[in-house]
């Protein structure tokens, strides 16, 4: 399913981001699955390196990061193109804010756990002064 919402959201960046393109269908392809394993296991290091700069930035500094990891697809997929810092990071800003929505759709939505409805007994009073 991660795979899926990511496919989707990089082509909606593509179509809409000028300066990312993708020559064919399975360089965007290859892009998809290429940013979602950077993002399982190049993601959660680059973050915890970067800590202290999310914070100082509130969380500014995580387009930062998505854009570098949109740069570095671009550096390993032939034929997927990113033309700057600025298309990286407005591409990085569209499928942030796209796979967040789709995500918050998609999730699992168990009801939770219901506490039994048990009688209270009244207070115990200590001193009764």
């Amino acid at each position: 399913m991660r795979i899926l919402i990511t496919g989707i959201a990089v082509f909606l960046a593509i179509s809409i981001v000028p300066g990312l393109e993708a020559d064919s269908l399975t360089a965007g392809i290859a892009a998809v699955l290429i940013l979602t394993v950077l993002n399982v296991i190049l993601r959660p290091i680059l973050l915890l390196l970067a800590l202290p700069l999310i914070v100082f930035t509130l969380g500014l500094f995580l387009v930062v990061l998505n854009a570098l990891l949109l740069g570095l697809t671009a550096f390993l997929v032939k034929g997927f193109t990113v033309s700057g810092f600025w298309p990286a990071a407005g591409g990085a800003l569209i499928i942030s804010l796209v796979t967040t929505i789709l995500n918050r759709w998609t999730v699992d939505r168990r009801p939770l756990a219901e506490v039994p409805d048990e009688p209270r007994r009244p207070p115990k009073i200590i001193n009764p002064d």
